[in-house]
């Protein structure tokens, strides 16, 4: 199956610690998404979101500065099982993210493209102040 990688950079009104949290506190999450999250903080800790939808595992977990996951969702075909980095740089109050979703299969690639946008970074940056 080919495979593209997405990378996206965004910009939030935001110190990095709290979009860091934002992202792997359970109810920060529920919060901003508006569906059930439960996120370990353990690296080899297993995460949901989005309720069953989406989930994966830790593997690296650098306070409010990276996180490493695996990532799945419920409809990609069985077996497929993709990565997503988050890296953090604060500057003058704002945080800019880095954001790398890898080994997206390319018959999706547009649509979960749209999806981080439309699910997570616009939702994010509202919760969080513009």
């Amino acid at each position: 199956m080919k495979t593209k990688t997405i990378r996206q950079s965004v910009t939030f009104n935001a110190k990095a610690h709290d979009v860091f949290e934002a992202l792997m506190d359970s109810k920060k999450h529920t919060k901003f998404t508006g569906e059930p999250a439960k996120i370990s903080r353990k690296i080899g800790g297993k995460y949901t979101a989005y309720g069953d939808y989406m989930g994966g595992e830790n593997l690296e977990i650098i306070p409010d500065k990276k996180i490493v996951q695996t990532w799945r969702s419920s409809d990609l075909p069985e077996g497929c099982e993709t990565k997503i980095t988050f890296t953090f740089k604060q500057e003058k109050g704002k945080t800019k993210m880095a954001f790398s979703h890898y080994g997206v299969p390319e018959n999706r690639y547009e649509d979960l493209r749209k999806g981080w946008i439309d699910f997570y970074w616009t939702p994010l940056k509202a919760m969080l102040g513009k």
